[in-house]
């Protein structure tokens, strides 16, 4: 799974402390082992992950394992990304995004 120290998972257990309760930006991927773009995606969010240490937390959660959160989102394609602030949805991308987007999402947020 997350084979980036950088690149945390997130579960429907965890989700509520780790995303929701943390005062950080957070991006989330949800994600499944049989989606191709999902895995096309990985190395992406793994190297922002690894360039935006200090400015973001990044997790990542298999949606076959955790259904009770992407049910909560409305999460109805993978791969989708959700960026949190203060325990808030506040931007979300759907599909296999260049690096370059989600960055300028992310740069959106850190004012």
């Amino acid at each position: 799974m997350a084979d980036s120290k950088n690149v945390h998972e997130a579960t429907d257990t965890n989700f509520q402390a780790e995303v929701l309760g943390s005062q950080d930006l957070v991006l989330v991927d949800f994600w499944a082992a049989w989606c191709g773009p999902c895995r096309m995606l990985a190395p992406t969010i793994e190297a922002v992950a690894n360039d935006s240490v200090g400015k973001v937390k990044v997790y990542k959660m298999n949606v076959d394992e955790n259904p009770a959160t992407p049910g909560q989102f409305n999460i109805r394609g993978i791969p989708t990304l959700i960026l949190f602030k203060g325990g808030k949805a506040v931007d979300q991308l759907v599909g296999n995004q260049p690096r370059a987007v989600i960055e300028q999402t992310i740069q959106k947020h850190l004012a």
